[in-house]
């Protein structure tokens, strides 16, 4: 292996785990295999000193010593604290590979850089083959506020290409931004003051890397890009920019089914500092998605309080604020959508059509398309719930249409939702069986 080859951490285990068999050929070495958990304690030196097995095939995958890949024992080093357990973990994902509620310390570049390598190695837009040899190029000048506000630019365009294409259209292109121009400029030398600006204004392209990614099912990607952001903004002691990060991580847990790590990520959302740093829309848009991961945990009461909350501070948004231009997509139709889904979740499936209706009428469609199909596509699910077929297969060709020219997981799925909806008739309605070809070809070329 050459040593500037970069893996992801799943990529490095399952390479020690197969250097594990071939070492030890005549021996059974489950208990010695490792995970992309186990690979990120012993980045962050939890794990200092592994078996000797374990140290034997880092050796034999990374082609260094023990010195050289940084393993010391903690007994012969008299400077470092005791060892930490080393032994296998279990119940380990590949997303769960920075974990943004413990791992939000201070970030410098080359810190950066390795994350941005390891979120890179093991998605598609690898491609763009970062050298994990070549340290980060600083930009030839000095940086300045103005190269703050560029980015933030930039992350605002590709912003409004997300929520209009969806994050299939332009995220290679995000990702390369933030991994030479980015991480160019936070390398670059700088005042205090300025170097603030660039790591929060970082942390919105990190943050929007790993929303498109998640808009992709890229979930692993996202997950990294995501962590990554919210560390970029507590090192810039942004705290309603964590807060906004943290929300988005809720999010695709939800999606993911994960409730008890959604309501965990969503209350520190709306901790203190962050909720109460927030700007009244961006407090609302935190809110809802509590709101939402409080129902999916089973816990209706106060999931209605936190949807009046969220409301109310909507309401309390008024033209002129001063508010980060990230959530400009955070209309009263992306909270009838998020109230919507919330509602479905306590079994109020009145509720939810109502407000899946209203979200669908306040749009403005051909700026939001992703965003529109989706929410059509839910309407058209609870109508079929309710046995109002006609009405649903009306709504689902709705959402076709609006799907054109999108490149969206979520458009995806909802186009797939719409298959699995439609077979308990898709032999006897005519109707039913064109919609089903639309969703096909969509899937097919989407």
């Amino acid at each position: 292996m050459r040593p500037a080859q970069c893996l992801s951490r799943a990529e490095l285990a399952d390479a020690v785990n197969a250097a594990l068999d071939r070492l030890y050929a005549a021996r059974d070495m489950t208990a010695q295999y490792v995970d992309a958990r186990w690979v990120g304690k012993l980045e962050r030196g939890e794990h200092r000193w592994p078996s000797a097995e374990r140290r034997a095939a880092l050796r034999h995958v990374l082609g260094a010593t023990d010195a050289e890949i940084g393993l010391y024992s903690p007994r012969r080093t008299e400077s470092v604290l005791a060892d930490g357990r080393d032994g296998p973990t279990s119940g380990s994902s590949e997303i769960d590979t920075l974990d943004p509620l413990g791992d939000l310390g201070s970030v410098d570049v080359d810190s950066l850089r390795r994350h941005l390598l390891r979120a890179a190695a093991s998605t598609a837009v690898g491609i763009l083959a970062y050298d994990a040899s070549r340290p980060a190029r600083p930009a030839a000048r000095r940086a300045t506020s103005d190269d703050a506000d560029a980015v933030r630019e930039m992350a605002q365009m590709f912003s409004r290409a997300d929520q209009r294409r969806g994050g299939g259209h332009g995220r290679a292109a995000v990702t390369q931004y933030l991994h030479t121009d980015v991480v160019g400029l936070l390398a670059a030398d700088s005042d205090e003051r300025t170097r603030r600006r660039l790591l929060s204004a970082a942390a919105e392209v990190a943050y929007l890397t790993g929303w498109m990614a998640f808009d992709d099912s890229d979930h692993a990607a996202a997950r990294r890009y995501l962590s990554l952001a919210a560390r970029l903004a507590r090192e810039a002691d942004d705290h309603a920019l964590t807060g906004h990060i943290l929300r988005a991580l809720a999010h695709q847990a939800l999606d993911l089914s994960q409730p008890q790590q959604a309501l965990e990520l969503a209350t520190a959302a709306i901790d203190t500092p962050r909720y109460a740093a927030a700007s009244p829309r961006e407090r609302a848009l935190i809110g809802v998605v509590h709101a939402r991961a409080l129902a999916a945990a089973g816990s209706p009461q106060v999931a209605a309080g936190a949807l009046i909350r969220a409301e109310n501070d909507l309401r309390a948004a008024e033209v002129g604020d001063d508010e980060p231009t990230r959530v400009f997509f955070f209309t009263e139709a992306a909270l009838a959508h998020e109230t919507a889904r919330t509602l479905h979740l306590l079994g109020d499936y009145s509720g939810a059509r109502d407000q899946f209706q209203r979200s669908v009428h306040l749009r403005q469609a051909s700026h939001f398309a992703r965003t529109h199909a989706v929410t059509l596509g839910y309407l058209g699910t609870i109508y079929a719930e309710t046995g109002e077929i006609e009405q649903a297969g009306d709504t689902w060709a709705a959402a076709l249409d609006a799907m054109s020219g999108v490149r969206s997981g979520r458009t995806r799925q909802t186009a797939a939702n719409i298959q699995m909806a439609l077979r308990p008739w898709l032999h006897h309605v005519p109707a039913v069986r064109r919609i089903d070809e639309r969703a096909a070809i969509y899937l097919t070329t989407a």
